[in-house]
């Protein structure tokens, strides 16, 4: 059994076509710089257009010019047609549960089925602070999202309309006890951070935790950030099961040369 674990992942990315996504930093630009960069990467042929939920940049002038994260993907999913959007990720802390069902649900519909529902436990303690949220501990803040998860989702069959289908559900972290479990539970795809080894590591343990609850960890799509070239992360985190690659950039200078790499290697991948 546990070879057959193993082999698991390599199946998995045999059967999904690589996706790339884009994660648009809306930290030290104006709004009109980024929309630009969005539009780009839509042309360019990206999967996901991701931002971020926080209210500060999280490098560079600490207090830089930075826009909010839902209130931007109500914008994207209007001035953009074809790509995917979703936050990398929201922090379940700033947010109503059911609120935030209430609001993924809404740009599902402006963006005409896009959204991705990305979400997490968050850890920014200069958000919290500055906003007057309580940031606890990082073992309550998981508790809190666990919490919210079911609320989440029952929230979405009672909303009037509906969303549109099932809205993916992306949830962001390697914790290996809670956030790993929590995305085995609940998620569509698992977004998590590091280097190869660390990649491996995560995907077995949240393998494990599919199968303590009687899932099929194929039905969970892996996705890691790449600081890095297709050439070098490319076929090691592949071959892990990992089939979507987020790039990042952040700016008032949104630089899209290693997005266009991703794209060019996806593209001769899936030929």
């Amino acid at each position: 059994m546990l070879v057959a674990a193993r082999l698991r992942p390599m199946t998995t990315a045999a059967k999904r076509p690589v996706r790339i996504g884009f994660q648009l930093q809306p930290q030290h630009a104006e709004y009109a710089d980024i929309r630009r960069a969005a539009a780009e990467a839509e042309e360019l042929g990206v999967d996901i257009l991701f931002n971020w939920d926080h209210f500060y940049p999280l490098s560079g002038d600490p207090d830089g010019k930075h826009f909010e994260c839902w209130t931007m993907l109500g914008a994207w999913a209007e001035a953009t047609s074809r790509v995917q959007i979703g936050a990398l990720v929201t922090c379940n802390s700033y947010r109503n549960p059911e609120l935030l069902a209430d609001m993924a649900r809404t740009v599902d519909h402006i963006s005409g089925g896009r959204l991705v529902f990305g979400i997490g436990a968050g850890w920014f303690e200069k958000d919290y602070t500055e906003y007057g949220y309580e940031f606890g501990t990082a073992g309550g803040r998981l508790d809190a999202l666990a919490e919210a998860m079911p609320r989440i989702e029952q929230r979405f069959g009672k909303l009037n309309p509906a969303p549109s289908r099932k809205i993916p559900v992306l949830i962001g972290g390697g914790g290996e006890k809670k956030t790993l479990r929590l995305v085995a539970k609940h998620a569509d795809i698992w977004h998590g951070f590091g280097d190869v080894e660390t990649a491996a590591r995560k995907v077995r343990i949240l393998d494990q935790h599919c199968a303590d609850i009687g899932r099929d960890p194929a039905e969970i799509e892996r996705s890691v950030g790449v600081p890095g070239s297709p050439e070098k992360l490319g076929k090691p985190l592949h071959d892990l099961g990992i089939t979507m690659f987020t790039v990042a950039t952040d700016g008032p200078n949104y630089d899209l040369g290693l997005l266009r790499d991703w794209i060019a290697w996806r593209d001769e991948h899936n030929a």
